[in-house]
């Protein structure tokens, strides 16, 4: 199992930046995938940017050009760097892993991203 912290949300005006960070521990030899997916209120969870052991990334259409996923495998962490947000960016944003399967099975408790307008 892996354990997944989550930090660096909080309150921002539309059109600012914030950069989450995820910290794996754990049985992190076998996570493969990284990923972050989000909830809104009163809405279901959604996929926002996955990368890769070898550094793909691939995002949802929703934050391409404005959401970039980075990791560092030395420091079992990655990052959401999140530019140009939008009020519809506010939710809770989960970190996730995965093996080469592609299956997330291992969740972080969130934080919470606000974007005021």
């Amino acid at each position: 199992q892996v354990q997944l912290v989550e930090s660096g949300g909080g309150l921002v005006q539309a059109g600012g930046s914030l950069r989450l960070s995820c910290a794996a521990s754990g049985r992190t030899s076998s996570t493969y995938f990284m990923a972050w997916f989000r909830q809104a209120p009163g809405k279901e969870r959604e996929f926002v940017a996955r990368i890769s052991w070898r550094g793909v990334t691939s995002y949802a259409d929703s934050v391409k050009g404005r959401f970039t996923m980075s990791r560092d495998n030395a420091e079992n962490t990655v990052y959401l760097q999140m530019n140009s947000l939008k009020p519809e960016d506010t939710a809770v944003y989960y970190c996730a892993a995965a093996g080469q399967g592609g299956k997330f099975d291992d969740w972080g408790q969130g934080t919470h991203v606000t974007v005021s307008s």
